[in-house]
């Protein structure tokens, strides 16, 4: 092993990780928040991936900026989790939809996880 391949990230196996579940609860919740602009975008950078959290501080940026236009105050967003489908494509890799109904529509959030260096990381989040 190269001295770069030790110090890289390292995949875990999905049997050393946690339960992906409450994460990916978490993580829906905390990027609702971003995009609603009531929390900070940094609090969430220890779980994602680089690009990942370069995507989704792009994203808060877009929704701050339209905020702004429309003269609209950030507030708590409420909505509901109303389902959690996960799948497992490969060991160490986590592909799951979140539903989430607010007052004014319903979503769905599709998150990848993959196990890197003992813990799950967001590799990919896209709101639809």
């Amino acid at each position: 092993m190269t001295l770069h391949e030790y110090f890289a990230r390292q995949p875990t196996p999905t049997v050393e990780l946690p339960d992906p579940a409450p994460l990916l609860r978490s993580l829906t919740h905390g990027v609702l928040e971003v995009l609603a602009g009531v929390r900070e975008v940094d609090q969430l950078a220890r779980w994602f991936s680089e690009d990942a959290y370069r995507s989704l501080v792009t994203r808060s940026n877009l929704s701050a900026r339209a905020r702004s236009a429309r003269g609209v105050v950030p507030a708590r967003p409420s909505f509901e989790i109303r389902s959690l489908r996960i799948s497992a494509p490969v060991d160490s890799v986590i592909e799951a939809v979140v539903i989430v109904a607010g007052p004014g529509r319903t979503r769905a959030v599709a998150v990848r996880l993959e196990g890197l260096d003992r813990r799950w990381r967001a590799t990919s989040l896209a709101i639809l």
